[in-house]
């Protein structure tokens, strides 16, 4: 592979839409803003695309690179030089530059002394020489792991010590790139007429073995249509099973704890046949919003949202009012990486026990909520186990009319017997947790 060459005007593309990124969401509407105003197409634009997202997937491992030669974080950096200092990492340390290009490189410190300071530009030139002789200390298998695959330490050690010898296969599929799925509605349609829709216009798919009301779609393909008809919903074949292993029937009252954007509100709708209500709470109005737009295209007719926090439902609908509880509680998501690849860099070690302390208060509110012979489903999108297991242990040991219902697959036992678990490297999917439980009469 050749030496990588970059002008003045590339870096300074990326460079400003790094720096806009950070004000713009999502990141790639920036870089399309900074790319038109540099005119940056064809081959050119699919070359700093791909720069671009390789500093989003590694960022946080830029900034900790960063930090290191600096000595402070580059969050507290002016942003311009913060934006200048990523790409420089990126093309010195992880690309193989041309000597042409590390003189661009250096040029940059000119252009951002006209963009913010001059001191600025001075800063960043007294830094680039360190940049550009780094030569990382990988002294520990985490260090290594992190480099190959761009995940924090803290996050691979606690994976090592759930999955051991797995671990690199199971960060190879959070970093591999799953194909769109999507759930047929079947209150409008059915599986047939979506596959034979997808037929038509010769895109290719294959049905879910483990939920046969899920279609992955293999070709590149917008589902708009499809979602639009309220035919389809997109959602991923492991929190499809959700529903069904909570399995709400005609005429239940049902309650779904954080219910936005809909996905499990809709399946149950659908399992339920329109028949009975579903009581759905969530705080965060854009996601109600969402919901609201996503249960009425889906032909909807029994779930009433309710805007408040979960924690309040028995105060709101009385205690013992539920015959099935649906809570796929709120989490780091980390199961989801290969959904949502720039999550990794904000997973955060301190915040677990906030995160579990609210998992722990929704699931006593669930059980408030359960008539008795009720079941509930407590289900995450993380892998860690002080989400998920060691939730459910807590729960038990306190409720003793709490009973786990064994789950058979159709994923792998759960790290505590009875519970359920999907492994990305091994079913192909998110990361998923499932525990269902009884209160006994």
């Amino acid at each position: 592979m050749g030496k990588l060459k970059l002008s003045d005007r590339q870096l300074h593309a990326l460079v400003e839409s790094i720096k806009l990124g950070e004000e713009i969401k999502p990141s790639q509407q920036a870089k399309r803003k900074v790319f038109e105003r540099y005119r940056i197409d064809g081959w050119e634009n699919s070359k700093l695309t791909g720069i671009f997202y390789s500093i989003q997937r590694r960022l946080g491992l830029i900034d900790e690179i960063i930090q290191e030669l600096v000595g402070v974080s580059p969050l507290i950096l002016d942003p311009w030089l913060r934006a200048a200092l990523r790409v420089a990492v990126e093309i010195a340390v992880f690309r193989n530059p041309n000597e042409k290009t590390l003189q661009h490189l250096r040029g940059l410190a000119q252009f951002l002394s006209r963009k913010t300071h001059p001191f600025t530009g001075y800063y960043y030139y007294d830094v680039l020489p360190k940049i550009i002789n780094y030569v990382p200390k990988l002294d520990s298998p985490e260090k290594r792991l992190k480099w190959e695959y761009l995940f924090p330490e803290w996050f691979i050690r606690k994976i090592r010590t759930i999955i051991g010898p797995e671990t690199e296969d199971l960060l190879r599929a959070l970093n591999s790139t799953l194909p769109l799925s999507v759930r047929v509605n079947m209150l409008k349609a059915d599986v047939e007429q979506v596959e034979a829709f997808l037929k038509r216009k010769s895109i290719r798919f294959e049905r879910s073995e483990r939920v046969n009301t899920v279609i992955r779609i293999l070709d590149p393909f917008n589902p708009g249509v499809l979602l639009n008809r309220g035919w389809v919903i997109a959602q991923e074949e492991a929190p499809a099973l959700a529903s069904l292993v909570l399995s709400p029937k005609p005429g239940e009252t049902v309650v779904d704890l954080a219910a936005a954007p809909g996905g499990k509100t809709s399946h149950m709708a659908e399992l339920m046949n329109n028949e009975g209500k579903i009581y759905a709470f969530d705080v965060d109005d854009v996601r109600i919003k969402r919901m609201k737009e996503v249960l009425k295209r889906m032909g909807v007719e029994i779930a009433e949202i309710i805007r408040a926090d979960g924690r309040k439902a028995p105060e709101i609908l009385g205690r013992e009012v539920a015959d099935k509880v649906m809570l796929d509680a709120p989490c780091t998501s980390d199961g989801t990486i290969a959904k949502n690849p720039e999550l990794r860099w904000r997973l955060r070690e301190k915040n677990i026990p906030k995160v579990v302390k609210l998992q722990k208060e929704l699931l006593q509110s669930a059980w408030e909520l359960l008539k008795p012979g009720g079941k509930m489903l407590y289900s995450t999108c993380s892998l860690l186990v002080e989400e998920n297991e060691e939730v459910v242990k807590w729960f038990l040991e306190r409720n003793e009319n709490a009973k786990l219902v064994p789950l058979r697959g159709p994923y792998d036992e759960g790290l505590l017997p009875g519970t359920m678990r999907a492994w990305p490297h091994r079913h192909g999917t998110i990361g998923f947790f499932y525990a269902l439980i009884e209160k006994e009469d």
